[in-house]
C-alpha cells in the first residue's frame, strides 16, 4: 500500500483522518487517526450497541446501492 497525495489533501473531508491509505488505484484502504480519536469513536459505536450489529454481519458480502434497494423491495 502506499500514500496517495492526491488523497492526503482530502484528509479534512474525513473528520478524524490524519492521512489516507491507498491502493495503486488511488481507492482508500486504510485512515490513520490520533488514538484519543479512536477511543472516542469506539466508545461512541459501543453506546450504540453498534459493535454488536457489526459483529453479526461481519461475514456477509456487502451489497452495492442498487443490490440494497432491491433487497429492500423484496421485503
Amino acid at each position: 500500500m502506499i500514500t496517495n497525495t492526491n488523497t492526503q489533501m482530502k484528509t479534512n473531508q474525513y473528520p478524524f483522518a490524519q492521512e489516507l491509505i491507498t491502493d495503486t488505484q488511488g481507492n482508500i484502504r486504510k485512515v490513520i487517526i490520533d488514538f484519543q480519536d479512536y477511543l472516542r469513536l469506539l466508545e461512541a459505536i459501543e453506546d450504540e450497541g453498534l459493535i454488536l450489529a457489526i459483529k453479526e454481519v461481519q461475514q456477509e458480502t456487502p451489497l452495492n446501492i442498487n443490490e440494497a434497494l432491491a433487497e429492500l423491495e423484496r421485503e
